[in-house]
């Protein structure tokens, strides 16, 4: 696209992730960045280092040529609503809204622009996002400049329409459930004896060089846990006292739960 402008519409904490991701990247110009929000007490730090902040969803369309929807899904038809009219066929519309297809934001629309899904999650502020993409837009122009800005906001997944729940659950609400394991494994490294700084610094870590031993190896889990698990040793004996009290199945259950909440 030669109009390189981009509207993010809806700047809660996804919005936000995106954005201080899209600002910390070199690739994008503050000045060619429009975002939206009711109420911007609290984001008027955007407008200061250029980005172009409005409370009207229609001035962030007619001036950008790619328009991001991060709002909630309650939201959403009242969104569509008050811009449709002004979206063409030469926007390029990705929905980072869970839950609702792209035949049924199709449908919500009067014209036909180049329809996307996109599920990032919020490590995108971080440049460490991973964001799974489907659409049925055949034209490839369009397709690689929204890889191009998720890739720049860290990895991205091409996936079938069908999948975008399950991948809002495993890679969005994934964010917060691997949180909450390391939140555990600090509280447990308080326990016998590290202070708070002190074990937090070590579990960040740990899980880091997990993630990169994995993502750098090409690996499967079990080979890795297999080199750290000697007999009769303290990680074997740990990892069956979990598995002992529900551990694995207690997150297959959640991840399950999360995914049958998307549409129910």
């Amino acid at each position: 696209m030669k109009n390189k402008s981009i509207g993010i519409i809806g700047l809660g904490n996804l919005g936000v992730s995106l954005l201080e991701g899209m600002l910390s990247d070199p690739s994008f110009s503050e000045h060619e960045l429009w975002a939206t929000k009711r109420q911007l007490k609290g984001v008027m730090h955007f407008a200061e280092k250029g980005v172009h902040l409005t409370s009207n969803n229609v001035d962030a369309v007619r001036n950008t040529a790619l328009i991001l929807l991060a709002v909630k899904p309650h939201h959403l038809d009242v969104v569509l609503g008050s811009i449709d009219e002004f979206v063409t066929e030469n926007h390029v519309l990705v929905s980072l809204v869970s839950g609702v297809s792209l035949e049924e934001i199709s449908t919500r629309l009067s014209s036909k622009p180049k329809l996307f899904r996109a599920m990032p999650n919020t490590a995108s502020s971080v440049g460490e996002s991973i964001t799974c993409i489907s659409t049925k837009v055949t034209d490839v122009a369009s397709k690689e400049t929204v890889n191009q800005i998720f890739e720049t906001l860290g990895a991205t997944v091409e996936i079938d329409d069908n999948l975008m729940d399950a991948a809002t659950v495993l890679g969005a609400c994934g964010i917060a459930f691997v949180l909450r394991f390391m939140r555990a494994m600090t509280q447990g490294g308080i326990q016998i004896g590290f202070n708070a700084e002190t074990a937090s610094t070590i579990v960040n870590q740990t899980v880091l060089g997990a993630t990169s031993l994995l993502i750098q190896k090409g690996q499967h889990p079990e080979q890795e846990i297999d080199k750290v698990t000697t007999p009769k040793g303290c990680t074997i004996a740990g990892l069956n006292e979990m598995e002992h009290y529900g551990f694995s199945s207690a997150l297959i259950r959640g991840i399950v739960t999360s995914y049958k909440e998307i549409n129910s």
